[in-house]
């Protein structure tokens, strides 16, 4: 998909169902090589992230096959070694293969993370703990080298809740000798997940859904089936292109129970919210109230991945917002884009835009710079008058099977096609 072509002023109807989630799926993924036996994902989504998390699983060794419900995972003649390029330069989540493959091999090889640009995201965090663990790290001709002759138990603290460092440690512990002990781990619902897996495995993880979490190592793990939670940030995608455009949609599926700081964003710009146990009905204002502040934080706080997609929203609004954006200083970057729509944006400091609510957006081209923020971008196109054209969707492909598919069912006139220039 190279472009999405967008005719927008459409309220959204109906019904959609929300996708397994991105970011529980690579860690869990990833865990499958801590054992020797196959195992089976449920509900994990085809994009493209999973597809290159699989291709490195497979240079490694690994046999893996899709099916309708989900994907086998056999790692049983895993290859410790070196791992591609392409695929680890492209994403950031290929990281979380680093404690999962100390963990199995004791030895790893691999080029530093890619993903999407959205700010520094340094991995010291995970150098430092999985160092105090017993791996040594080193540079070879700009690639990460990292071995652990013993793998052991720590005391460790994160001085801050990285979703990526918490992972590793998991990862790395669960088979490492003797305890480890977390402070300060993130509490993101994906975390539960792969806490979820590895105990399904035979893991001995206490704490889940804390910031301390204790995790027993040295016991063989065996293949197990477990199913991928929905996608939170999905779901909070279609939540605020609804608002924006007004109308009534059902998030099938939907984790609300996960999605609290979201619902009383949407709630406080004059969305009616109604939970029941398979999802999530909205019914969306005539027109979005102005929000006195969104800030982002770690779970469970505002969702950075959702701050574009707010963004959109509130550029509609009756009023003044102000979003502060805390984790990455790049996520403003979608800005300039909606601004090209009509948006009166002002950022009035570092992670700080104002907000001036204008009663329409106008359809444009615009360019996809990263995911979240490509993913905002067609919300806004929906909420516009006129075509609006975006490119650069192969960021968007990372974490959405089919956005073009899911806002169609919800009555959208939206189409995926070769960007003409």
């Amino acid at each position: 998909m190279d472009s999405i072509h967008i005719q927008g002023g459409i309220a959204l109807q109906g019904k959609v169902r929300i996708q397994g989630s991105k970011n529980a799926a690579l860690p869990v993924l990833a865990a499958t090589l801590l054992t020797k036996e196959r195992s089976f994902i449920r509900n994990c989504p085809k994009i493209s992230d999973v597809y290159a998390m699989i291709s490195l699983l497979k240079s490694l060794g690994c046999t893996v096959s899709w099916e309708e419900d989900g994907v086998y995972v056999d790692p049983s003649r895993v290859q410790c070694g070196e791992m591609g390029s392409e695929e680890v330069t492209g994403m950031r989540s290929s990281l979380c293969l680093l404690g999962a493959l100390i963990g199995r091999c004791g030895r790893v090889v691999m080029e530093y993370p890619g993903g999407c640009v959205i700010g520094k995201r340094p991995i010291d965090l995970h150098l430092e703990a999985l160092g105090k663990m017993g791996v040594s790290f080193r540079e070879q001709e700009g690639r990460l080298c990292a071995e652990a002759r013993r793998l052991r138990g720590a005391r460790l603290r994160l001085p801050f809740p990285s979703v990526g460092a918490t992972e590793n440690v998991i990862l790395a512990a669960a088979l490492a000798e003797g305890e480890t002990v977390l402070e300060g781990a993130a509490l993101e619902p994906e975390i539960r997940a792969l806490c979820g897996y590895l105990l399904s495995c035979g893991a001995q993880i206490e704490g889940v859904d804390t910031k301390r979490l204790v995790i027993r190592g040295g016991r063989r793990l065996y293949g197990s089936e477990y199913r991928i939670p929905a996608d939170r940030i999905v779901a909070g995608t279609y939540l605020f292109a609804c608002v924006g455009t007004g109308g009534e949609v059902f998030l099938e599926e939907a984790p609300w129970e996960d999605m609290t700081a979201v619902l009383e964003t949407a709630e406080s710009m004059g969305a009616k919210l109604c939970t029941e146990q398979d999802g999530i009905y909205l019914q969306a204002p005539r027109r979005p109230g102005a929000v006195e502040r969104i800030q982002t934080s770690p779970y469970p706080g505002f969702p950075t991945d959702l701050q574009s997609a707010a963004l959109a929203a509130a550029a509609l609004g009756n009023g003044d917002s102000l979003i502060l954006e805390t984790i990455f200083e790049n996520r403003f970057r979608t800005a300039e884009e909606l601004r090209k729509m009509g948006a009166q944006l002002e950022e009035t400091g570092t992670g700080r835009m104002l907000v001036h609510g204008v009663e329409s957006l106008h359809g444009a081209r615009v360019e996809a710079k990263e995911l979240r923020g490509g993913a905002a971008l067609v919300a806004a196109g929906l909420m516009a008058r006129g075509e609006t054209v975006v490119t650069g969707c192969r960021f968007i492909d990372r974490g959405y099977e089919n956005i073009c598919r899911d806002f169609r069912e919800l009555g959208a006139r939206v189409s995926c096609g070769t960007s003409r220039r």
